[in-house]
């Protein structure tokens, strides 16, 4: 029946997009109208767009172009890829008369939709407007490129409209690992079908690519690109009566199993594009109603509603591999252990449940193959192939994140199967990596900074919130012992970090605790550091801790803050802080920032840096060196919220939304504003943590039925809601308004089997009262509580 009505529902989607138009019934444009869009920035258009697909996606640049661009596979990262192969480099266009040749070369607009892109020519000396869009449909390893033509001129235009793709089937990153070896490409054109066909000749990798249209030429060209492909040109006579337009729709299909599987892929998309089209419209539609924020601050709506469709973007699906969630395109379109660590709770939140639960069985059942011990995987290939077995930090953030997605979930089930890989994690994490037992792991944490491995702050708090967390899973599977011991170790690990962590000379916790001589070793490089940035307030503060280290030496571990790195804010985002060091802590955190952001390194930052703007300045060789990132920002604002701060938070939220369509419309760089990966999956993290979890105060129980809520919005935001919140099989949504006269919450949920525990502050002014529902009530010493089952709860408080 679910099917049914799915394909009913498709059906008259697609029928309410179609054009009424004859000839339009092909056209893309007529589908998108309705469609949420930005337009590109101009000084831009000579920087990446992605048109992005769970098989296949593209990135090109957003002048049309397609140039070698990457750097974990040098100049290979653009173009059209089937993970774990790459298609192609890309295609040209190309406009023949008989005395001229018009390259579309460089598109004047950008437009970037949810699920497609659209780029536009104007050719003023031949009366053409010409428009090129793209989409990849859900499932298929292949993508559908259209052009439409139109005359404005006065008379017919004749003229030869020249395709032309550039194949280069090759491996993924590490593909040599697995014996994944590049061949020369070879092509064939194939009569029957009217397409190009290559093929890898050491491998079973196809790619091809035509068009629906008739041909009237097809040829071979030079190969202008690096590497192994090959160029064969597509030609199509084209006649454009005035005031008219044509249409040319291309298809690029691939395998890496069989010639048949790249022509059925062919067949499917240049028969049903429109069709594919609509179905994925209507799933994005679905994508931007859950988790509904609507805010008087339109720029963090907007910004919010497109980072849901950012996480679409980089769902990745080899059937023989595994389905996950991808850290970043282009350069990082494999799977990680902490990106998605942290991203998935954030897609938990926004509703993506089905990617969560694929993407941690994925990083399961893969690190449980390669290591064993319940070390979790740090990085590995779309072939399968792992690179980096584990960095410390991410087996402890894997039992929090089991912990949060039961919490959503309330599945027992679920926990069943991830605790067995928790409890070996914790003693791997403890037995293994804890040589001086003090309770701290030494080893890497989220900074990668050569000698950077002692006891890392980061480390110590996510350790600290996994036992925690881990405390709490062995308590719903009936484990009371372990329960218990947990719990004790995450006790102890809190007092311990408040205690030896703590730095009363900097207001901060230390960014490790070492021993002189590592310390002395690491101050040495960060000097030269901040002389290369010019840095001259760093050198001195360096120096400055130097002196103080020599003339007061110690052979014992103890604290240094060196780098003043972001993970120092670790502890107030899993909120382990005591609450006195916690406000000193974050109000010397608002130092290391600039107008888009936390600074990775402290140390990076200039005396100017409350004022600077502007593009980021990356190195030659790619590097975060100097770089503001949205998640050590968006953890700042989740420690802002721990401490009762949501104004505080706001800003840094706001920070991160200056970087917004910065460089790439409706998407947030991984490094602020316009470096890096030009989307990035963490970025969610540092929104839905903060805006669900923490302003709205959505928590979930799933496994209790009941779903507590504890608003705490920020003072601008005076009429807002968040609708659709997706908890198990329940549904939340949370109503605020603000006046001078009253404060008023309403909350409705689907399934009234749920409880509702709606806890807002007390307040001077008076007490809550209940304007619709029913519902147990009681009190805290900070707060009121409104216990109930009722669809709708509405309270309001009188000022």
């Amino acid at each position: 029946m679910k099917k049914l009505l799915a394909l009913i529902g498709l059906l008259i989607a697609f029928i309410a997009c179609s054009p009424e138009n004859e000839n339009e019934t092909h056209n893309f444009q007529a589908l998108l109208a309705d469609s949420p869009s930005i337009k590109g920035k101009q000084e831009y258009l000579n920087s990446p767009y992605v048109t992005a697909g769970n098989r296949v996606y593209m990135v090109g640049h957003q002048n049309g172009t397609f140039p070698e661009i990457g750097w974990h596979i040098k100049g290979e990262m653009g173009g059209i890829w089937n993970h774990p192969i790459k298609l192609m480099d890309g295609f040209r266009a190309a406009l023949r008369w008989e005395d001229e040749i018009v390259k579309l070369a460089d598109a004047h607009t950008f437009i970037n939709y949810p699920f497609g892109n659209e780029l536009q020519y104007t050719l003023e000396r031949k009366n053409l407007n010409i428009s090129r869009l793209h989409f990849v449909p859900d499932d298929l390893e292949g993508i559908s490129v259209q052009y439409k033509l139109e005359n404005t001129g006065e008379t017919t235009l004749n003229f030869e409209f020249e395709f032309t793709g550039y194949t280069d089937l090759r491996p993924t990153w590490l593909g040599e690992e697995n014996n994944m070896i590049d061949g020369q490409d070879s092509a064939e054109f194939l009569d029957d079908l009217n397409l190009w066909l290559a093929k890898d000749e050491l491998n079973s990798w196809y790619v091809a690519f035509g068009a629906e249209n008739s041909i009237s030429l097809n040829a071979v060209q030079e190969n202008e690109y690096m590497g192994k492909g090959s160029a064969n040109r597509l030609g199509h006579s084209l006649s454009i009566a005035p005031g008219s337009s044509e249409t040319l729709t291309f298809t690029i299909a691939g395998s890496y199993n069989s010639k048949e599987a790249a022509l059925q892929t062919y067949q499917e998309i240049q028969n049903n594009a429109l069709q594919l089209l609509a179905a994925k419209k209507q799933r994005y539609q679905q994508l931007a109603k859950q988790s509904k924020l609507t805010l008087p601050d339109k720029k963090i709506e907007q910004t919010f509603e497109w980072l849901k469709y950012n996480c679409d973007w980089l769902v990745r699906n080899v059937p023989e591999v595994g389905t996950g969630i991808t850290a970043g395109i282009p350069d990082y379109p494999w799977w990680f252990g902490v990106d998605s660590e942290y991203a998935l709770k954030g897609y938990m939140a926004i509703g993506q449940s089905d990617v969560v639960h694929k993407t941690i069985e994925l990083l399961d059942s893969v690190s449980n193959a390669v290591n064993g011990n319940g070390k979790i995987i740090h990085e590995m290939s779309t072939n399968g192939v792992v690179f980096n077995k584990g960095n410390i930090n991410e087996t402890p953030q894997y039992a929090s994140l089991i912990w949060e997605i039961f919490q959503w979930n309330g599945d027992i089930e679920f926990l069943k199967k991830y605790f067995p890989t928790v409890k070996k994690g914790l003693q791997w994490l403890m037995e293994e990596n804890d040589q001086n037992r003090n309770l701290f792991p030494d080893g890497f944490g989220m900074m990668e900074i050569h000698g950077l491995n002692s006891e890392m702050i980061d480390v110590a708090s996510y350790t600290q919130r996994a036992f925690s967390d881990a405390a709490k899973m062995a308590s719903v599977l009936e484990e009371k012992t372990l329960a218990k011991e947990y719990q004790q170790t995450a006790d102890d690990l809190k007092a311990n970090i408040n205690k030896e962590f703590w730095s009363d000379e900097f207001d901060s916790y230390a960014d490790f605790l070492g021993k002189d001589t590592q310390a002395l070793h690491l101050i040495d490089d960060a000097i030269v550091r901040a002389d290369t940035l010019n840095k001259p307030w760093a050198i001195e503060e360096l120096e400055q801790t130097k002196k103080k280290i020599l003339s007061n030496p110690s052979d014992k571990l103890r604290p240094f803050v060196v780098h003043h790195n972001w993970v120092v804010n670790t502890p107030m985002e899993m909120k382990i802080a005591d609450k006195d060091k916690a406000l000193k802590a974050l109000n010397t955190a608002e130092r290391f920032v600039n107008p888009f952001g936390v600074f990775v390194t402290g140390i990076d930052r200039d005396a100017s840096a409350g004022s600077d703007d502007g593009s980021f300045s990356g190195s030659k060789v790619f590097s975060y060196t100097g770089a503001v990132m949205t998640l050590p920002t968006g953890v700042q604002a989740v420690a802002e919220n721990n401490y009762n701060r949501p104004d505080k938070a706001l800003d840094y939220l706001k920070r991160m939304t200056r970087t917004f369509s910065y460089a790439l419309p409706g998407s947030m760089y991984e490094v602020s504003p316009d470096y890096g990966m030009i989307a990035q999956a963490w970025n969610i993290y540092s929104y839905a943590i903060p805006i669900v979890q923490q302003f709205f105060g959505i928590m979930p129980h799933g496994h209790l039925k009941k779903v507590v809520i504890k608003p705490q919005l920020p003072k601008e935001w005076d009429d807002a809601s968040l609708e659709n919140v997706l908890v198990a099989d329940n549904e939340i949504s949370v109503y605020y308004k603000s006046t001078p006269q009253a404060i008023n919450i309403r909350v409705v949920q689907l399934n009234p089997d749920w409880t509702i525990e709606l806890t807002p502050l007390k307040s001077e002014e008076g007490s809550y009262k209940i304007l619709e529902g029913k519902a147990e009530q009681s009190e805290t010493s900070t707060h009121q509580k409104f216990s109930s089952s009722s669809k709708v709860l509405e309270i309001q408080l009188d000022l």
